[in-house]
């Protein structure tokens, strides 16, 4: 198994088989620039460029790494991000004198992570979320539909999505805001305005789109994965009962442009390729431009913990897996651009909540409280129904390999009350 001159606990989400992205700056000060996540610390690669350890590939020498942002690397294509990666687990791994034995470079290079401040990695141009999760899309419409009529007639044949807000795309750890808006009570003649009652989170998977493709030019599946640089964590926090009210004839908005959360590390597709495994099976057979043979799911593992104000600690409310997703990533972004429309480097593609078959694995309070008829239970005598000011909401995910695994960290979030809330207080 390869191994780093880095020390790294077998538990850790970031080895060497991971190498994560980031854009981070000193606590102290200075200017951001992307690093990579290896056990307790980040690699400077902007140092590292200046010291000529990227000559052999084709990001040597551009500054793509002395920047505020992931796109410039990210625009440049597959083959570069697999040439820089290369370099970087060699000049990491055990057997490699190079970055090991040169103490200034190492020291230069090498940074602990509690001594640096993470900032949001990608200048986001757009932002897609999907409905990607059968078992999700089942549950909710069996809440409001019943369940022979739970899934529409359109939702076996194409992946289901929404262009969101990329503008309110924030970083973990952000606190979030209660959001205010138009409400209509079942019992109500017109409907009422004020801060949701009705506050979820929603476990979901994001990639962030690397060398896009022209307009009017589609991205054909079996090609898909090629234009994937990385994957995040995603929190699509959703205020239920302005939705309810709102979504008619055109689907989500106030609802869901408060507030998205991501994990601040991008976790390249090629550092999952030992865990990708078959789907689910797709029944009807998809129609010819979403067809995909061979394997192009993934076996990566979610929790959700949530700590209330008067929790001593969090606790695990689900676990769920990316691999219950029905649509596979290549089939979301195959059909995004099968009518022209243009991804750019930069724009972040979302699966939408990923539920799985059992109670256990439901991946939002909606599903978990079953629309308010089943409370959820927690420690120390607290119930929930939807998520209350003061409460945190962590995610986190990881792919177990054999003596390491590959994980994203976390999304974290706190629940702020809504301005009218906050200033009455």
């Amino acid at each position: 198994m390869l191994r780093s001159f880095v020390e790294v606990a077998p538990e850790s989400h970031f080895p060497i088989q991971n190498l994560p992205y980031g854009v981070f700056r000193s606590r102290n000060g200075g200017t951001p620039r992307i690093g990579v996540a290896i056990g307790e610390y980040v690699l400077d690669l902007a140092v590292l460029d200046q010291a000529d350890c990227f000559g052999r590939t084709e990001a040597a020498g551009k500054g793509i790494f002395d920047q505020a942002s992931l796109n410039a690397f990210m625009a440049l294509g597959r083959p570069v991000w697999q040439q820089v990666r290369a370099e970087i687990q060699r000049l990491l791994s055990a057997d490699e004198p190079e970055l090991r034995d040169n103490a200034g470079l190492r020291t230069a290079a090498l940074l602990p992570q509690k001594d640096v401040e993470l900032l949001l990695p990608v200048e986001i141009g757009d932002y897609t979320d999907f409905y990607a999760s059968r078992d999700h899309a089942f549950n909710v419409g069996t809440m409001f539909r019943g369940k022979e009529n739970a899934l529409m007639p359109n939702w076996h044949h194409l992946p289901v999505g929404y262009h969101g807000r990329a503008s309110s795309i924030v970083l973990s750890g952000t606190d979030v805001r209660r959001p205010q808006g138009q409400m209509k009570p079942p019992d109500a003649a017109a409907p009422v305005f004020g801060p949701s009652r009705q506050l979820d989170f929603e476990l979901e998977l994001g990639w962030f789109m690397g060398a896009g493709n022209p307009l009017g030019t589609p991205i054909p599946v079996e090609r898909a994965e090629e234009h994937i640089f990385g994957l995040v964590l995603v929190n699509d926090w959703s205020a239920r009962d302005i939705q309810a009210w709102e979504y008619q004839p055109l689907g989500p908005f106030l609802a869901k442009n408060f507030a998205t959360s991501i994990s601040p590390w991008v976790v390249p597709l090629d550092a999952l390729e030992p865990f990708r495994i078959r789907g689910t099976g797709q029944e009807p057979e998809p129609l010819p431009y979403l067809k995909q043979e061979g394997a192009h799911a993934f076996d990566i593992k979610l929790e959700v913990h949530l700590q209330c104000d008067d929790m001593e600690r969090a606790e695990r409310i689900t676990e769920s897996n990316v691999k219950y997703l029905y649509w596979s990533m290549a089939q979301q972004i195959a059909h995004h651009t099968v009518g022209g429309c243009n991804l750019r480097a930069g724009d972040l593609l979302a699966s939408g909540t990923i539920s799985g078959p059992g109670k256990a694995s439901r991946g939002c309070m909606l599903e978990l409280a079953w629309r308010g008829a089943e409370p959820l239970e927690l420690g120390d005598g607290v119930k929930r129904v939807w998520l209350e000011d003061g409460d945190r909401l962590t995610m986190t995910g990881y792919a177990q390999g054999d003596g390491y695994r590959i994980g994203f960290g976390e999304v974290t979030g706190r629940v702020l009350p809504s301005l009218k809330e906050a200033s009455a207080t």
